[in-house]
């Protein structure tokens, strides 16, 4: 899980991918964050991607650096815990402006059942479950 998180900071943008009744909606993130021994990400509650998430938990994202790339599938499971939100708020002190731990609006998910696979155009993929 830890090859995942150090892949994902390095790319810095992440797309995640959820569904929308019928239809795919990508866009892109950027945090990612270990905390009780889970992978984490962030957004908000007021956003289309949460309630998609609500709707619809299995979600995959997909990232890409120096030739390689990052898909990671799984079940996200929302974390209302306040010390989960301050873990993600502490790693991205730049969110602390449009997000707090106590506030209505922040949430976080971690990722279940997880399984993310390294791929590339010169190696054999290699795969990762957590």
């Amino acid at each position: 899980m830890e090859k995942v998180e150090k892949f994902l900071k390095e790319a810095g943008t992440y797309y995640l991918a959820t569904i929308d009744g019928d239809q795919a909606r990508v866009r892109p993130f950027g945090t990612v964050n270990i905390f009780d021994g889970k992978l984490y990400i962030q957004t908000g509650k007021s956003k289309a991607v949460s309630k998609q998430i609500h709707a619809n938990p299995k979600v995959e994202i997909c990232a890409f650096k120096d030739g390689e790339w990052l898909r990671v599938a799984g079940i996200l499971v929302e974390d209302d815990r306040r010390e989960a939100k301050q873990s993600m708020l502490d790693a991205y002190p730049s969110l602390q402006g449009m997000y707090s731990a106590d506030d209505d609006n922040t949430e976080v998910f971690y990722f279940k059942d997880a399984t993310a696979t390294f791929s590339s155009f010169t190696k054999a993929p290699e795969e990762v479950k957590f």
